[in-house]
């Protein structure tokens, strides 16, 4: 007998998401259907139960009470006529949020568990069902059990042709398999080990039956050792301790064994044997066992060395093997990942070091300021209007901090002068500017501007009469120029006041840029600052407006893309596309940057030109931790996962400066193998 909670106690009015009322009525018609040995009147109230007791993944007070009480109840039916019960408990009790039991009810949830299982276990080898009915049982029984594997429950619903959702043990990144599930022509080179010894269940447990209903020629001559090793996880009663690639091969003997019709039976078993493999995170680049990805927080989940064949991302499996001999080290990788102070290359080769340059508080602006004859400054500044500057060189702080902002800095750009020198400017959010002097560290003058909603952006032009101009940018629309030693503001842009989140200067010649604007409904202006009417279009050409709408391509960030002969315009979406333009006929260059798994997001980006020429572009997502670095020129994408969060990026040279959430680091964008020397993080 069961410890319950009585219907007609007190507590049953402090209990959320079922009444005693409702359970009372379910309960006579389940008593009903068991004295009749038939009868399925109790299944709609039991869905209007359910759905008292699970409401969007999160379960009810209520459930620790109702469900003694109802178990008990369907535990009495004919094993047959059962099973969506037993189903739809394995769910609630994988759910995403479950409350702790009540300390005066744990006792009753937990015989009531037990005697599910038993329950369950039995419908599973009475019952003959579709497959996916099937799966869904056994795998109820596995949760039922106390085993996590039983979390894979609820990752998928429609096996046949239907993609797999997998998260990293690790970073916790999602990965993302289209169409994982087929029959395979052959099964996997080899089966699941077990521990030896194998773990053992302690009582008595119902899987003894299920053990000796496990047909090794079930799946098919060379399916074997999959059927072994699920009959004896059986045997051993599925214990904790169990790895969950073994406790898959029995829900797929199960499925095989179980479900009716036969001819689909066989078929389905070998599609979910495929589970029984491994993946490998597109984020970490770490390889995991599938069962792995497919529970939460599984315990004992640690990352595979040398599998045999992973699944990856793009839907294909390759054999690691080979394809570490295949694919050379160094230039020829696509995937890293950060390690400390190092990137590597997903066979662990190393690529270069990192630098960490502050680490104390978020960074969300920066700006390349140039030296002739030394390295370049790197100016980061962020929350606390701080700015500061660093030797791009070696990370060495080369000013004290310039407090100059009463509020965050959200946009800086250097200012190359006529006469050589470079000046530098930010903006805060109160619409705040503050020009620089690099060299002293002191302003050229008093800040200036109280602009509402703040200066979101800003970016230097050149005009063909000399002048070197600061632009700033707005989310109420106002695009302004400036001349920056005076403060005077000198001319308007943006005549229809759109709102503006990112903007960027594209030289097309040594004299003479124009202004990109993307604004927040994802539209693209460029302007001509030299026009001293801003409805005046000037050397301006807009982006060829079928070209962006046969992309569907809702502009979110722009850059300007230097290349050997000309400079380019980059613009980003919200969903990972980069496309190239020509900013003199407004017509698309190539096939752009695709969509890639994890790149949804407000973008980051940067370009610059490498030795030889070689123009690369660095695209990332705010809080994300993802950067794709693309060269255009040959279509060659490497993907770095790093360990912060990108929210600002720009390029000094050859390295790569990340602002992120919780300082500045750079990383080289060309292989520097010799340098790197793995250190603790946070080595400088």
């Amino acid at each position: 007998m069961i410890p319950k909670l009585p219907l007609r106690s007190p507590r049953w009015r402090d209990l959320d998401g079922v009444k005693a009322e409702e359970v009372k009525t379910l309960l006579e018609q389940l008593g009903s259907a068991a004295a009749a040995g038939s009868g399925d009147e109790w299944k709609q109230t039991w869905t209007y139960v359910a759905g008292g007791l699970m409401d969007d993944g999160v379960v009810s007070d209520g459930a620790y009470a109702a469900l003694p009480h109802l178990v008990e109840a369907a535990a009495a039916l004919p094993p047959g006529q059962s099973v969506d019960f037993w189903v739809d408990l394995g769910f609630i009790v994988t759910a995403d949020y479950r409350p702790p039991v009540p300390a005066d009810l744990e006792a009753g949830f937990d015989a009531a568990l037990r005697l599910a299982e038993e329950a369950a276990t039995r419908s599973l080898l009475a019952a003959r069902t579709p497959p996916q009915v099937c799966a869904q049982l056994a795998l109820s029984c596995v949760a039922l059990a106390g085993h996590h594997t039983g979390a894979a429950l609820g990752r998928f619903v429609d096996l046949q042709g239907s993609g797999l959702l997998l998260v990293c043990p690790e970073c916790e990144s999602d990965t993302e398999i289209p169409e994982f599930f087929a029959d395979p022509a052959r099964p996997p080179a080899e089966a699941p080990g077990l521990p030896d010894p194998a773990p053992v269940r302690e009582g008595e447990h119902p899987w003894g039956e299920v053990a000796a209903a496990l047909r090794e020629e079930a799946l098919g001559e060379g399916w074997e050792p999959l059927l072994r090793v699920a009959r004896e996880v059986a045997a051993t009663g599925v214990p904790p301790e169990t790895p969950g690639q073994a406790v898959l091969c029995l829900v797929a003997g199960l499925v095989a064994v179980r479900s009716t019709p036969q001819e689909d039976a066989k078929e389905w078993g070998r599609q979910l044997t495929s589970l029984t493999g491994y993946f490998r995170c597109w984020d970490c680049e770490r390889t995991w066992t599938i069962a792995d990805g497919l529970a939460e927080n599984p315990d004992g989940a640690h990352a595979q060395h040398q599998p045999t064949q992973v699944w990856t991302d793009s839907d294909e499996r390759a054999a690691t093997a080979e394809s570490a001999a295949a694919v050379p080290t160094g230039e020829a990788a696509t995937r890293f990942r950060q390690d400390g102070n190092v990137v590597l290359a997903a066979d662990g080769t190393p690529w270069g070091r990192i630098r960490v340059v502050a680490d104390s508080a978020p960074v969300n602006s920066l700006a390349v300021v140039p030296r002739s004859g030394r390295s370049a400054l790197v100016a980061g500044a962020g929350d606390s209007g701080v700015v500061y500057l660093w030797d791009a060189a070696d990370g060495r702080l080369v000013r004290d901090p310039m407090p100059g902002h009463p509020d965050r800095v959200r946009s800086m750009t250097a200012l190359p002068l006529p006469d050589g020198r470079v000046l530098l400017a930010s903006g805060g959010d109160t619409g705040t500017i503050t020009v620089w002097n690099p060299s002293t560290g002191q302003p050229v003058r008093e800040p200036a501007g109280d602009w509402p909603g703040g200066v979101t952006g800003m970016c230097t032009a050149t005009v063909p009469d000399g002048r070197t101009l600061l632009v700033t940018a707005t989310p109420r629309g106002a695009v302004r120029l400036w001349e920056p030693e005076t403060g005077e503001c000198v001319g308007r842009l943006n005549p229809y006041g759109s709102p503006i989140q990112s903007i960027a200067a594209v030289p097309i010649s040594d004299s003479h840029t124009l202004i990109a604007a993307s604004d927040t409904s994802g539209r693209l202006h460029m302007w001509d600052p030299a026009v001293d009417d801003p409805w005046e279009r000037g050397a301006a050409v807009q982006l060829n407006a079928r070209a962006l709408a046969d992309a569907d391509h809702r502009v979110a960030a722009v850059a300007a893309v230097p290349t050997a002969d000309r400079t380019l315009l980059a613009t980003a979406d919200n969903q990972g596309v980069v496309m190239l333009w020509d900013p003199a006929t407004g017509a698309p260059i190539g096939d752009g940057l695709p969509v890639s798994t994890g790149t949804a997001g407000l973008p980051v980006i940067t370009a610059t030109t490498l030795d030889g020429g070689r123009t690369v572009l660095v695209v990332g997502t705010r809080h994300g931790h993802r950067l794709r670095m693309w060269e255009p020129d040959t279509g060659a994408v490497r993907h770095i996962a790093l360990d912060v969060a990108p929210t600002c990026l720009a390029a000094a040279g050859t390295e790569l400066v990340v602002g992120h959430d919780r300082g500045v680091l750079t990383l080289p964008l060309t292989r520097h193998a010799a340098e790197a020397r793995p250190t603790s993080p946070g080595t400088r």
